[in-house]
């Protein structure tokens, strides 16, 4: 989030950023500013016309201001509050001189002419112009909302959406919180975005050393997998492709030193809703001295699962159910790769603040992360009973080349697990077969057929792409029937989470609980595993499906689902 796009992803790509230097053209971020700074995460909007303006600003991070894009002048943007079975009109202005924009509303069900993906399913705003989005409003729950063009949305181009239900709400509290989680840069985004494909792990500081194997301390790898990882060139503390060297991890627009407070009573029941808006940045997130109850994901209502911790990908949202004591605490969203971490302090008191332990050890990779290993004690999980009904595209159609540089050979049903170096914390830490919907799902129909999409790349070069292909090669879209169920299964060929998202629907974490299956519009999958997915495609039109780490998107690996009537598909 600083310094403002200067070409679109296309030009960029084609070596624009080189033709403009040489032709001594000033990018878009050295053009002159408006003199503001944005606010950090002020006002609330409701009602049924909404009026959002995109335009640059600067945006401060510990006194030190830099370039952004903002709506209404605040990051996040402000809180838009609807309520269930209204319309609402949404008018976005373009005041960007020199680039278009585009709000994507992230988990909304809504026709593909709204869901504001430029080349997909509308043109993009243009600058000096106004886009109106119109729709019912058919759901509930935790939402956000964000810009789907070139980089905005590192530079502040984000923020909550809090749907009130029409009836009552089944989950009880007395008061809450929203949470916006992001990371901060002062790199030009572009600039970023050419370290990494210069070299992928430029902004690893953590990686293993001489010091670290003499050390005497347990060498969490194993002498046979750092053999295998030396034998494929590949770094077992390769975590985050961006990590705390370049980013400031914010809470509500601050940084930790800047320590956004939420104010309680003791003994209340208090509703953290928790939105990861991050680019690149995947969080643990823990409060110490408190139990956390989930009660829902990505907007839908689960049954309670009490825990002590959770992983929260990129673009997922997660409600909490905490109970506080008359005392501060630390709410920590401490990076993946545990190179820094976001900071802010839940209090029944102005100007209290509670311990912020250490960041913990660094975590590493290991075989199973390659999906080296053969997990058959393990089982397929709740999916494998299935396999030999469904029609098996299972075969991997692409060749291993510059841009994948590796096949998962064991890929194993990682749904179970917590996440990347939460194994063994020694407290409970939730994962997806936690989650039970609280209310049966409406289609419990068994899918007619199983397509698997590999999530592909080369981490050394930075090419990142789905099945082999990338969004800008105009690969063959994803095609279903309307209505048709089927089962995706999302295999992860690479080292890297990825949080995986589908616009316009949600499908159904394949989990063990039958017509209870939790339903999200993003899932993490893990390294060297796979996730199920069973998906009703009942919203006609073409939608994009992404990884939701902005760079890896932006680098390729983004593809359509298109949904037509029955005799217009086909497998």
């Amino acid at each position: 989030m600083t310094q403002l796009i200067s070409l679109n992803r296309r030009a960029f790509l084609g070596g624009g950023v080189a033709l403009a230097a040489a032709a001594g053209l000033r990018p878009a971020w050295a053009h002159s500013v408006s003199q503001g700074v944005a606010a950090k995460a002020e006002g609330t909007l409701s009602g049924e016309d909404i009026r959002l303006v995109v335009d640059r600003t600067r945006f401060s991070v510990d006194g030190r201001p830099g370039h952004a894009v903002a709506i209404n002048g605040t990051i996040p943007a402000p809180l838009i509050r609807l309520k269930e079975g209204q319309n609402v009109r949404l008018t976005v202005e373009n005041r960007l001189t020199d680039e278009d924009t585009s709000i994507h509303w992230h988990g909304f069900i809504v026709p593909f002419q709204m869901d504001g993906v430029p080349g997909i399913s509308f043109p993009g705003i243009r600058p000096g112009q106004s886009f109106t989005y119109e729709f019912p409003i058919k759901q509930s729950g935790t939402y956000w909302y964000h810009s789907h063009s070139g980089l905005q949305e590192q530079l502040g181009h984000y923020g909550p959406i809090i749907i009130d239900p029409a009836g009552a709400d089944p989950v009880a509290y007395d008061r809450e919180h929203v949470i916006v989680l992001s990371d901060w840069t002062f790199m030009h985004p572009h600039g970023l975005f050419t370290r990494l494909k210069q070299e992928g792990g430029f902004f690893n500081r953590n990686k293993r050393t001489l010091a670290d194997k003499m050390s005497g301390k347990r060498d969490p790898l194993s002498a046979a997998d750092a053999k295998m990882f030396g034998k494929m060139r590949m770094d077992p503390t390769d975590i985050s492709d961006v990590t705390a060297a370049a980013y400031t991890y914010l809470i509500n627009g601050h940084s930790p030193a800047e320590n956004w407070t939420g104010l309680f009573r003791a003994g209340e029941r208090v509703r953290l809703r928790i939105i990861n808006a991050a680019s690149q940045s995947i969080f643990n997130i823990r409060i110490p001295g408190l139990k956390l109850v989930v009660v829902a994901t990505d907007g839908i209502n689960v049954r309670p699962v009490e825990v002590d911790e959770l992983q929260i990908g990129n673009a997922e949202t997660y409600d909490l159910i905490v109970q506080p004591d008359d005392r501060p605490y630390t709410f920590i969203a401490e990076g993946i790769d545990r190179s820094g971490m976001g900071v802010a302090t839940l209090a029944p008191r102005e100007g209290m603040r509670a311990e912020v332990p250490p960041l913990r050890e660094r975590p590493t990779l290991t075989m199973m992360d390659m999906g080296m290993m053969d997990h058959s004690a393990h089982g397929g999980g709740p999916s494998m009973a299935m396999d030999h009904s469904m029609r098996d595209k299972s075969k991997v159609s692409f060749p291993v080349g510059p841009g994948v540089d590796m096949i998962s050979p064991m890929a194993m049903d990682r749904s179970g697990d917590p996440g990347i170096g939460l194994e063994n914390v020694g407290h409970k830490v939730l994962t997806y077969k936690d989650l039970v919907s609280l209310k049966p799902n409406s289609d419990t129909r068994v899918p007619t057929r199983r397509i698997d999409i590999h999530l592909t790349g080369n981490m050394e070069r930075f090419m990142w792409s789905m099945d082999g292909e990338k969004l800008s090669e105009n690969p063959e879209p994803y095609r279903f029937a309307r209505n048709e169920r089927v089962r995706l299964r999302l295999i992860n060929d690479t080292m890297m989470t990825h949080p995986m998202h589908l616009h316009g629907h949600f499908f159904e974490i394949v989990n063990g609980h039958g017509p209870n299956q939790p339903l999200k519009h993003t899932v993490r999958v893990l390294p060297g595993g796979y996730v199920d997915l069973d998906l009703t495609a009942d919203a006609p039109g073409d939608w994009a499906f992404h990884c939701h780490l902005l760079y890896h998107m932006h680098a390729g690996m983004m593809r359509v689902v298109s949904i037509r009537p029955l005799e217009g598909a086909h497998a």
